[in-house]
């Protein structure tokens, strides 16, 4: 008896593992949505919200030219997702920094001037890198810096 519990207990351990394994999203998937300047809709449904960067909203200026911009880099296109200290945010977005081949996109709108750099502790990896990006939109005058 001890030891069929013991191969039922394996089982399921088996299986939650595997379960657990196919809902966490794989680290190259295609976009299939943009929500706005710094969020996106991948594969697989999840909402994806750009780490170090704030763009827009709905009703400020610059907002459809973050939209355009984001779409214009990522819309339809093969990205790579990289994770930094927490997963997701307290409304079930993932977190992360987003690249399409050597384009780092996070950085990318910012230095355009479509998003400023905004830390959001503990996801601060490459906030001295954005916010440099930030300077330089600031000094050349791009997007919001106009």
């Amino acid at each position: 008896m001890v030891r069929n519990l013991s191969k039922t207990s394996l089982i399921i351990l088996t299986f939650l593992l595997l379960l657990a394994a196919c809902t966490k999203p794989p680290n190259t998937v295609k976009v299939i949505g943009i929500i706005d300047g710094d969020t996106i809709v991948v594969e697989g449904g999840y909402h994806v919200r750009y780490i170090g960067v704030d763009a827009p909203e709905k009703d400020e200026p610059y907002y459809f030219e973050a939209l355009t911009a984001n779409q214009r880099l990522v819309k339809n296109k093969k990205i790579r997702l990289e994770e930094d200290v927490t997963g997701k945010d307290k409304y079930g977005r993932l977190l992360r920094y987003i690249y399409v081949n050597n384009t780092f996109v996070n950085a990318e709108l910012v230095r355009q001037g479509y998003a400023q750099a905004k830390a959001y502790p503990p996801n601060i990896k490459y906030q001295a890198y954005l916010e440099a990006m930030e300077k330089e939109a600031k000094q050349t005058q791009k997007g919001i810096w106009r």
